[in-house]
């Protein structure tokens, strides 16, 4: 395992701390609930929940924590200690995991996908017809880019960042993106209501429109999403950002479309 947190730690504010690495954790360690929760599956996947957990406590690490486990909960989205967000992706030959005090942000997501086309299909599952015509566009001008992965992506840190903020689920298509391909930044538009902000952390709905940061390094694409208490995440950093403001609204994925295409993390 060749430690390097890049390319997640470019996509993320500097305050945000990192732990990334290509090939194989062979020191992972399980804790004993964390075998239990995965003593039914899969050789490969126990790896990949072990390796990237042993990501996960590496950062944690960066942030004072010592050394924990890091269950799913009934949701399967991690839980992650008190004061603490934080968001974990693997793919194929890459996991990461980022954390942050909850004091600076209110969520963060992130994913990784190998820099490859998706699989025949996919695309008209997750992209409304208006992307689809974008990412056509994108593609004629900027070929050596796999918009549709990069969409993929970027859709699953939408997910990952509110789904523990909001507790319910929407399909690919509820959040409409679009990039700007000179920032290596992507814009999202909300399409649904979310729950009343009293239900929402410091009562504070969210904006339905913001932003993410995405690159593509040594064949990987890497997308985040932050969402910060109020303004920017941090003042000329390189992460997204989204603001608590009085307009509710919510964006995430449906565990239809979800299970069937996202390398799970957690």
């Amino acid at each position: 395992m060749t430690w390097d947190d890049g390319p997640v730690r470019d996509v993320l504010p500097a305050f945000v701390a990192v732990a990334g690495a290509f090939g194989e954790a062979a020191g992972a360690v399980l804790f004993p609930e964390e075998r239990a929760y995965v003593a039914g599956v899969a050789a490969s996947r126990r790896r990949e929940f072990g390796e990237v957990r042993h990501c996960a406590r590496r950062a944690l690490g960066a942030l004072g924590i010592r050394p924990l486990p890091l269950v799913p909960g009934a949701d399967r989205a991690p839980r992650w200690p008190g004061g603490v967000v934080g968001s974990m992706t693997h793919c194929h030959g890459y996991r990461a995991a980022a954390v942050a005090s909850r004091t600076r942000l209110l969520s963060l997501g992130i994913d990784a996908e190998p820099h490859a086309p998706l699989p025949a299909g996919v695309l008209d599952l997750v992209a409304d017809p208006v992307e689809r015509a974008a990412l056509a566009r994108l593609a004629r001008t900027r070929p050596r880019v796999h918009w549709d992965t990069l969409l993929f992506s970027a859709k699953e840190s939408v997910f990952k960042a509110w789904f523990p903020l909001m507790g319910t689920w929407l399909d690919f298509t509820d959040a409409r993106l679009r990039f700007r391909p000179r920032d290596a930044a992507f814009d999202v538009r909300v399409r649904v209501p979310a729950p009343p902000a009293s239900q929402l952390p410091g009562q504070s709905a969210i904006t339905p429109c913001f932003t993410g940061s995405w690159r593509i390094t040594r064949g990987i694409v890497a997308t985040s999403v932050t969402v910060s208490h109020s303004g920017p995440a941090a003042e000329g950093s390189h992460g997204s950002e989204l603001s608590a403001q009085p307009v509710p609204t919510s964006a995430y994925c449906t565990p239809a479309a979800s299970s069937r295409l996202r390398n799970l993390s957690r």
